[in-house]
């Protein structure tokens, strides 16, 4: 079935490429796959942990300079469930970037998802910017079935990271981050200029380009708890 999903996801951004996709349809069909890939994987975001998220953030390819520790920069997407948590809604385009952390050497770019766990976060998720570790805290979330009991972190973080780079998925240290509303990515997507609230709050169709994340996120993780 995955095989099947994946190559109906191959045809649909090769013949987005022929026909002139944008940069921003490229960017959700990147992170539909850049979330299939990892929770394909064994050790992934326990279901446990992702059923009780109340917005997944995932920026594939998020890009890396210097050595070992340097600085990052990515663009991605975020999309929320609906306050029933029967559906994920429409996606809002976000721009990533900040501090310095470690990742394996020769590593250039590296898959971060964030899991926004409460009220406080989705809070933090409607400013126009907003810093990981300050505005809203952040941990290293729990990887595989042993991740699935309660931790402090999961009882205490507003948001659970994590990462994959070179096949190796792991939770990630990312205080000191930036997440900003990618304005001119929304309009591109929306026809319009859309604010966040509008997007995350359930008050907008989800457009046809946003179909591929919104429903991996559904095969995942269909409703919340």
């Amino acid at each position: 079935m995955r095989k099947i999903w994946l190559a109906t996801l191959f045809v649909v951004l090769g013949v987005a490429s022929v026909f002139g996709a944008s940069k921003e349809e490229e960017r959700l069909a990147n992170a539909a796959k850049a979330f299939d890939d990892i929770m394909s994987a064994p050790d992934n975001i326990p279901k446990s942990v992702l059923d009780k998220a109340e917005c997944v953030v995932v920026i594939p390819g998020m890009k890396k300079g210097g050595f070992i520790v340097g600085g990052r920069y990515g663009k991605g997407m975020v999309s929320c469930r609906n306050k029933a948590k029967t559906h994920w809604g429409a996606p809002a385009m976000l721009e990533m970037g900040g501090g310095s952390f470690g990742l394996q050497i020769g590593a250039s770019a590296v898959d971060v998802v964030m899991l926004v766990m409460n009220r406080e976060g989705i809070d933090s998720l409607l400013k126009d910017k907003f810093t990981l570790g300050g505005d809203a805290s952040v941990a290293a979330g729990p990887v595989g079935r042993s991740g699935a009991a309660e931790t402090d972190a999961l009882m205490s973080a507003k948001i659970l990271s994590y990462s994959r780079s070179k096949g190796v998925f792991a939770g990630l240290e990312l205080k000191g981050t930036t997440l900003n509303q990618d304005n001119d990515a929304n309009k591109a997507i929306y026809g319009k200029a859309m604010d966040a609230k509008e997007i995350l709050t359930d008050q907008t169709k989800s457009p046809a380009a946003a179909k591929p994340v919104i429903d991996i996120l559904t095969k995942y993780s269909p409703k919340g708890k």
